[in-house]
Order: structure tokens, then sequence, then C-alpha cells
């Protein structure tokens, strides 16, 4: 049987990002959402929950990644890039305990893909203070 201690729940509660799916709400925030740029990636915010969800849904950050094939050729590189992209996010908001519910749809930049993950913890970290 596995145990897990209630330290150890937390910090998987936190540490989960909530995925932001379905094409018509990716849609939806990439036409509505306010656009925040920064050096190696822009985001599409929207305020609120999801439409797909029920008003009981808990609050959070639900977050979407788009690349296109301009970013890059290889699949495996673009997919760099959003994992990359979606890391800095996901542990620039784990200490934060009350989050506003915000969609974010994330568009990583090419740079993103060789430049130090320092940097794009800062692009992170100024993308979560201006929510």
């Amino acid at each position: 049987k596995f145990c897990v201690s209630t330290k150890a729940m937390r910090y998987y509660k936190c540490m989960k990002l909530l995925r932001l799916s379905c094409r018509k709400v990716c849609e939806r925030v990439k036409q509505k959402g306010y656009l925040w740029k920064g050096k190696h990636m822009q985001a599409r915010l929207l305020r609120g929950l999801p439409r797909t969800l029920p008003a009981s849904a808990p609050a959070g950050l639900y977050i979407g990644v788009l690349t296109s094939t301009k970013l890059h050729k290889s699949a495996v590189k673009r997919n760099r890039m959003r994992r990359r992209c979606r890391e800095a996010i996901r542990l620039t908001a784990l200490p934060l305990e009350k989050l506003p519910a915000v969609q974010l749809l994330l568009l990583p930049r090419s740079s993103s893909l060789s430049a130090p993950f320092d940097e794009i913890l800062a692009d992170a970290g100024h993308l979560i203070t201006s929510l």
C-alpha cells in the first residue's frame, strides 16, 4: 500500500497546473484575451473559468500551450519549448497559495529553446506578477 504524508499531498496539489483544453476555449482566449509579451514567451490572458467547466471548479491557472511549425520544423524541439515554458510557470506559481481563476494561452518564442532556464523563469515571474 502506498502511503503519502499530508505535506507531500499539499506539494502535489500545488504542483499541478490545470489544463486548458477544447479548441473553442483556446480560440476564445486567443481572440478575446489580453496579450502579454515577454522576452522568451508571449501569453494571452483571460480572467475567469473556462466556459466548459461548472462554476464549482477550482480556481487556478488553466494553461494551454500553442507552438506552430513556424517556430521550428522539429516536433521534438517544439515540445521542448512547450515543456520549458510550462515548467517555468509551474515553478513560479508553486509558492503562491491563492491564485485567481485565469486562462493562459502560452506562445513560446524560438529563443526559449536555447535560452538559459533562469531567463525563462524571470519571464514567468513577470507574467505571474502581472496577474
